[in-house]
């Protein structure tokens, strides 16, 4: 018997089709992705949806009631300057009664969110004019209220109208219990960003080492009786706090969506956001979270809930597939990509500037960076003639109310902003002139600021005319890098009190140039 070897060059030997075959590996990875797009379309039991529309109405209806009437809006009318975001010179307060018949409407648009009656319209312009407010004063910046301007303008594109509605009342070809699965997913994805990212910014120096954990831990501890109020005041329950919060955020989500750790997971939930609220005043956070985060409960949920009261009954996971992506999916597939892929990228534009970002605070804010840092500071503003070498230093009490003051002086984006402000200012010029200041005016500023209980140290270069220098998006050189060490224990003068401190030793941190004689110029004087 002879056998028949093969040819590596014949077209049928199993050499030339090795050779000629594909690898598999690409194909298999191709089709999954197909199947994983088409996911994305399949019909879901909208429930959820439903239950976060009804619940985000509610909080925003709370919010404008508690935040904007009375205080907060009152700043933004009455204040003859607000500090404003970088591009966003052009935001102005409404004129007249404006403001509050804005607060009013919104209030009107959250019933609307509420009760599903012009769903689409009434969120998409909740989010327009709530924005609007979040623009207007960057002295009011909270990360909820960035998170609610996400929330809202996500919402406008969910279909949470289909149940439970006026509109699907009025309009029966709208009514549905099922939406796609993407709709779904990209609303938990929205409320897991701020944990995920919360959590990789707490990995730092100083919140490993319990700052500024232990301070605040100091100064709430006379809240609570007995040994609660004696632990408070030890390292071991600032370590406690900050490695608690740590892995909290960050695992949070893997163990709700895992159905073995769910119910311990929302049982700490609701332990961290409860304690919260006891500690830090951080608005409707809590609660909002607190409540978001049952959306990552089986889909299910809310329609099992509601039949045992009515006769709703859950629509579940349809078993209906998607077979071919039309136009329309692949543009919902890009514009969703391109959305969280922004929301993924922007949290790190900080490490494109050099230095501690808690500090000199480029790229913080839009990155869910919570509570890392308690600042005091103190800023002084000076009128100075290089020509002559004089310089008068300028009340800003009379420019900026009490909160704006507080917490200013720790920013050097807002220090200069307002420093461009002074130097525009024609009044201030003319007082200027009158106390003999004739020639060419530079704004310096000599600012303090104790970062996290650390030594007070100078943020702003002194020698520099602030009010010249670009207001752009780019590294700021005339910040003074953070040097202060972290201390082992915060700096001996109470960080309420050492801000006076500096103003009545003012030699101590005197610069070259500074004035000891005149009198500062006040809005009196102008």
């Amino acid at each position: 018997m002879t056998s028949k070897r093969h040819n590596p060059t014949d077209p049928g030997s199993p050499a030339q089709i090795a050779m000629t075959s594909p690898p598999p590996t690409p194909i298999r990875q191709r089709v999954s992705m197909q199947q994983w797009c088409r996911a994305l379309f399949k019909p879901v039991d909208n429930g959820w949806l439903v239950y976060f529309r009804i619940l985000f109405g509610i909080e925003m209806l709370w919010t404008v009631w508690k935040h904007y009437v009375g205080i907060r809006l009152a700043w933004n009318i009455h204040n003859p300057f607000l500090f404003k975001y970088y591009g966003f010179d052009w935001v102005q307060t409404l004129p007249g009664n404006g403001m509050w018949i804005l607060l009013g409407v919104l209030g009107v648009l959250s019933v609307f969110i509420i009760v599903g009656l012009l769903y689409r319209l009434s969120m998409f312009l909740f989010f327009l004019g709530f924005s609007y407010l979040f623009l207007l004063n960057q002295i009011n910046y909270l990360n909820h209220f960035y998170l609610v301007c996400l929330l809202a303008l996500v919402m406008t594109f969910l279909p949470a109208h289909q149940s439970l509605s006026l509109d699907a009342l009025i309009r029966p070809r709208i009514r549905s219990k099922v939406a796609p699965a993407w709709s779904l997913w990209l609303l938990r994805i929205q409320v897991a960003i701020p944990y995920f990212y919360g959590g990789i910014a707490k990995i730092n120096q100083d919140w490993l080492h319990g700052e500024p954990m232990y301070l605040w831990l100091s100064e709430k501890a006379h809240r609570f009786p007995g040994a609660i109020s004696e632990f408070f005041i030890t390292w071991e329950a600032a370590i406690l706090f900050s490695y608690g919060g740590l892995l909290y955020d960050l695992l949070v989500i893997p163990m709700i969506l895992w159905r073995r750790t769910r119910l311990l997971a929302y049982a700490i939930t609701i332990f961290f956001h409860m304690t919260n609220t006891q500690l830090f005043s951080i608005g409707i956070f809590p609660w909002l979270m607190m409540l978001a985060t049952l959306v990552y409960f089986p889909i299910d949920v809310p329609r099992r809930l509601l039949s045992r009261f009515t006769q709703v009954r859950p629509a579940g996971i349809i078993d209906s597939a998607v077979t071919t992506l039309g136009t329309r999916q692949k543009s919902v597939i890009a514009i969703l990509a391109i959305y969280l892929g922004l929301q993924c990228l922007i949290p790190f534009r900080h490490h494109l500037y050099p230095g501690n970002v808690n500090w000199t605070e480029e790229g913080h804010r839009f990155s869910w960076h919570m509570m890392l840092r308690t600042k005091r500071g103190v800023a002084r503003f000076f009128a100075h003639e290089p020509a002559t070498g004089r310089s008068l230093e300028i009340d800003p009490g009379g420019y900026l109310h009490d909160r704006q003051i507080q917490k200013f002086a720790g920013k050097p984006r807002m220090i200069q902003q307002f420093a461009k402000f002074l130097a525009a200012n024609t009044g201030l010029q003319n007082e200027l002139r009158r106390r003999g200041l004739t020639g060419r005016i530079e704004i310096r500023v000599d600012g303090w600021v104790s970062i996290n209980g650390r030594r007070p140290q100078r943020l702003i270069d002194p020698q520099v005319d602030l009010a010249q220098q670009p207001y752009d998006m780019w590294p700021a050189p005339w910040i003074v890098p953070l040097t202060e060490p972290l201390p082992e224990r915060p700096w001996g003068i109470n960080l309420k009190g050492w801000g006076e401190f500096l103003k009545n030793n003012p030699r101590i941190y005197k610069t070259d140039w500074e004035s000891q004689t005149d009198e500062p110029i006040s809005t009196d004087d102008v």
